[in-house]
């Protein structure tokens, strides 16, 4: 029988089987985590929702504990342009440029400490800050901003990017995006998962919302609070034209963090070094 002989209820029957076909299809891809990648050494600690519509009372007392000794791995292409791969250093800069970076904050009691010590250098740095943290520290977003510091999107509240569901991560984004945006005047240009830990889903909602993903060249491990000797010979012997350094400015007891800044600092300066920011155009 040819199809334009097939009878009418057959037909209607057929069109109604493959629009059920199609709305299953559609739900599987939504529920899927696009690309989660499997990270070897266990799992951290679980993820926190993402942000309400109304700011949270208080920021809340998470560990930070970035899973910084596994390199980000390649994933599956994503449409362009949006990248599949964070910017771990950056080269261009020049042969003797680095960049200094700082994730957590603000915090109240170790941010402005780190932003007098780059000030009396004069370096600028790149600051990547939790939402819930920037909500309760306006002030501290406007220092770093006058200051001429690059401020990046680090979630609202740290977690597991890779576990959430598109609209949870829009919302850990957007939510970070729409404080900077209004006490700076501008929205992040620059963003960094938590853990450092990424997935196709981050790399196009971040795309989606202009925004460049940055990794790290050189992890001081700062979190583990190894002492202060140690993040500065780290520092020191890891320094390399277009190295990306990671330490942090909150998540716990950061005083390490901010008197091996105080050492490093100077000595990279000494030795030629030069620490600026990207800047996109």
């Amino acid at each position: 029988m040819k199809h334009d002989q097939i009878p009418t209820e057959r037909r209607t029957f057929l069109r109604l089987a493959l629009a059920l076909g199609a709305a299953t299809a559609v739900h599987t891809i939504a529920a899927d985590p696009a690309g989660t990648p499997t990270r070897p050494g266990g799992a951290p600690p679980a993820p926190a929702a993402g942000p309400p519509a109304q700011a949270r009372a208080n920021p809340s007392a998470y560990r930070l504990r970035p899973m910084t000794a596994i390199t980000p791995p390649r994933f599956r292409p994503a449409a362009p342009p949006v990248r599949t791969r964070p910017f771990e250093e950056l080269p261009e800069l020049g042969s003797d440029a680095m960049v200094l970076s700082f994730d957590d904050g603000p915090d109240p009691v170790y941010t402005p400490a780190i932003l007098a010590t780059l000030r009396g250098y004069d370096v600028r740095a790149m600051f990547f800050v939790c939402g819930e943290m920037a909500a309760h520290n306006r002030d501290l977003l406007r220092e770093m901003a006058d200051d001429g510091h690059v401020i990046g999107n680090h979630s609202w509240s740290h977690p597991l990017v890779p576990k959430l569901s598109r609209g949870a991560i829009r919302d850990e984004l957007g939510s970070t995006s729409e404080v900077i945006e209004k006490t700076l005047g501008a929205p992040p240009l620059w963003y960094r998962a938590p853990y450092g830990a990424w997935n196709r889903n981050s790399f196009e909602i971040g795309a989606e919302m202009g925004m460049e993903p940055m990794a790290w060249t050189l992890d001081t491990t700062d979190w583990t609070t190894p002492g202060t000797d140690t993040i500065v010979r780290r520092v020191e012997q890891g320094a390399g034209p277009g190295v990306v350094v990671l330490s942090h400015d909150a998540g716990g007891n950061r005083s390490q963090s901010v008197a091996a800044l105080r050492r490093y600092l100077p000595a990279l300066i000494e030795r030629g070094y030069r620490p600026t920011v990207p800047r996109r155009s």
